[in-house]
């Protein structure tokens, strides 16, 4: 957002701090700017600040910032740097689904487009085979087809789950006009019924809900398809028959809790679910740790009406996207469709798992939109972006993933431009690669890493786990463990200093203190390479019990422009760990493996370094990544295997001993 439009929503509460008023002020200006034809500038109230030509052009895209800032608020988050989902990629998820669903995969019947026949045959073929669309292709004789489209090709019923203002609702209406532009008033005013008492929007919120409302009849009658001041015509829905349908079908209930409130389920359901952590929550009510605590006790033994727990798929911190996709998939009718945009941690994080199961192994997962963090959508704050398509109730057989996607891959009037990257995951491989997690690896764009990426999947995928025993590198019966630097910092920070150089002083160890130079880990810290870098918080003067034996290490925290992901280095004996590195805690039998055969331990763990140094490593670890830390997880489900006595084994050994 420019600072000339973010500039306008600071002034803007300066002027009317009360966000409900900015909404509802706002949704009366643009229908009377609607009833007077005139520009929404012209009608807002003199007291309100000019407003700035990036936001006269959307009205709608304002509707939705300023119920994102409203929703912020109420939880207790900061309304700076919440946005709503722009229109573009909105319709670019929407023209994807519709025009390349399911059923457009299936040959075509041989017909002409309406476009080919002269203007006096366009009506007579309209009544004679009213499922013939310029746009969208129904199977010829099934039944069923054409009663679940309307006219212009949207499936019905056509649902969203947190409607908010109406954003998705807003851009199906307008590809709903667009697409009967050529059709007579009447078929266009019967066509727009149907859409209208098809439609299934539900949220949370009394404001969201009025919002949409308002926001569904004031862009109808732009469309030309909503009277305003009449009761209509052959051409025109009157503006009370318009209100009180989207009135009974737009409704304020919590769908994770209450039940679906009508009877037949969903065709398409397309929604952005709130990115939101139960903790987060209630972060500004006096009793919102109470709250907190009784909503994720609720949500997780929540039972439906079947007397059967609604939520399969809970764990760990409960986040509200992930229910939301559950839910949808439950309340939608088997062969009917989900697209849903979350972030795109669900793809890879160990939290989703379960989620990741139930998309794979009951459903048609067939495919996902991936744009990372850097790719300028900004309503995907630090988060990257990801839209899963799901048929439900069907196989999952291959998952095409889009990966990864920036905003010029969003192509006009379609969805994705025929050049952005993808890549195809078959149902056996998927599940080999993973150990059935059915993860999705993130890939780069360029075909020449992606190609390096996929053939180290390849490479490694059937090798033993780092935590395994009975290996080459653990024969022992104890496992491996993954461990967190003991210091955390907000806990320690008295006792963490700079480094001066004076005597008595311990190292600190960061994560900025591990490189990678030459192809190998490298530490960096003034105590152990005159001149080096990050002095700055790099002492402790807290108790000397905190330092630890030599040990092996790896950065938790990763700068996500960095280009690699996995660096590790030995750590000296009587240094203190933070807890931005993780360490290898290793059993005995292992220590002492690697004592024998280098002499000394660190001639060991800085052989094994070497090793999880590798290049493939890497490139497998970006791929799996989940977040820009490397959590324990990842790090204990790396691919490792070191056979005793091998070539490298040996070689390395001997090198050391000629040192």
């Amino acid at each position: 957002m420019t600072s000339e439009t973010s500039g306008w929503y600071a002034r803007l509460d300066h002027e009317c701090p009360e966000r409900t008023s900015q909404i509802e002020v706002w949704l009366d200006s643009w229908l009377e700017a609607t009833r007077k034809r005139q520009p929404i500038a012209a009608t807002l109230p003199n007291s309100w600040p000019t407003l700035p030509a990036g936001l006269l052009s959307n009205p709608g895209n304002v509707l939705d910032h300023l119920l994102a800032r409203f929703d912020a608020q109420s939880d207790g988050r900061s309304p700076r740097g919440v946005y709503a989902p722009p229109a573009r990629f909105v319709d670019a998820v929407l023209y994807d689904e519709l025009h390349h669903g399911k059923s457009q995969k299936k040959e075509p019947p041989a017909t002409l487009s309406l476009a080919a026949l002269p203007p006096s045959f366009r009506t007579f073929a309209r009544q004679f085979n009213e499922n013939i669309r310029e746009d969208d292709v129904v199977e010829e004789g099934s039944s069923e087809s054409v009663k679940n489209l309307t006219v212009s090709g949207i499936p019905i019923p056509f649902a969203d789950p947190c409607v908010g203002a109406g954003l998705f609702a807003e851009r199906v209406l307008r590809i709903h006009a667009e697409r009967l532009a050529d059709y007579s008033p009447t078929e266009r005013r019967e066509d727009t019924l149907r859409l209208l008492e098809g439609l299934q929007l539900v949220d949370t919120s009394e404001v969201a809900v009025n919002s949409a409302r308002k926001r569904i009849v004031i862009v109808l009658a732009r469309l030309g398809l909503v009277d305003l001041e009449e009761d209509g015509d052959d051409g025109k829905i009157g503006l009370n028959e318009a209100e009180m349908i989207v009135e009974s079908n737009v409704r304020c209930i919590d769908p994770l809790r209450g039940e679906w409130p009508w009877n037949e389920r969903p065709m398409l359901l397309i929604s952005r679910p709130p990115w939101l952590r139960i903790k987060d929550r209630f972060r500004g009510h006096p009793d919102g740790s109470i709250l907190r605590k009784q909503l994720s006790s609720e949500l997780r033994q929540f039972k439906g009406a079947d007397g059967k727990t609604r939520f399969s798929a809970i764990k760990g911190n409960v986040n509200l996207y992930r229910l939301y996709i559950e839910r949808a998939l439950q309340i939608s009718q088997s062969g009917g469709r989900v697209r849903l945009v979350v972030p795109s941690s669900v793809l890879r994080e160990k939290s989703s798992l379960p989620l990741r199961k139930l998309l794979v192994e009951s459903n048609g997962w067939d495919s996902v939109w991936s744009f990372p963090e850097d790719s300028r959508l900004l309503f995907g704050g630090s988060q990257g972006v990801s839209v899963i398509g799901v048929t439900v109730g069907e196989e999952t057989d291959v998952l095409t993933s889009f990966d990864p996607l920036m905003r010029d891959d969003l192509a006009s009037g379609s969805g994705l431009n025929p050049e952005a990257p993808f890549f195809e995951l078959e149902r056996g491989p998927w599940s080999s690669w993973t150990d059935a997690s059915w993860a999705v690896p993130k890939m780069p764009r360029d075909v020449m890493n992606r190609n390096r990426t996929i053939a180290a999947i390849g490479n490694l995928a059937d090798k033993p786990r780092l935590i395994e025993e009975g290996t080459g590198l653990n024969p022992s019966g104890r496992a491996i463990k993954v461990r967190v630097g003991e210091a955390e910092r907000s806990t320690w920070k008295k006792e963490i200093c700079d480094w001066d150089g004076k005597d008595g002083q311990i190292p600190f160890i960061r994560a900025a203190h591990i490189s990678f130079i030459d192809g190998e880990g490298v530490l960096r810290h003034p105590a152990f390479e005159s001149g080096a870098g990050a002095g700055k918080s790099a002492a402790w003067k807290g108790p000397m019990d905190m330092s630890v034996p030599t040990r092996i290490v790896c950065q938790a925290v990763v700068n996500p422009q960095s280009e690699r992901r996995l660096v590790w280095a030995v750590v000296p004996e009587g240094c203190v760990l933070g807890n931005s590195v993780s360490f290898l805690d290793l059993p005995i039998e292992v220590t002492d493996g690697l004592r024998e055969s280098f002499g000394s331990l660190e001639g060991g763990l800085n052989f094994l370094a070497s090793q999880l140094n590798s290049e493939e490593l890497d490139l497998w670890s970006k791929a799996w990544a989940a977040n820009n830390n490397v959590n324990n997880y990842e790090i204990e489900m790396l691919p490792f295997e070191i056979e005793e006595g091998g070539a490298l084994f040996t070689l390395f050994r001997n090198e050391g001993s000629l040192d």
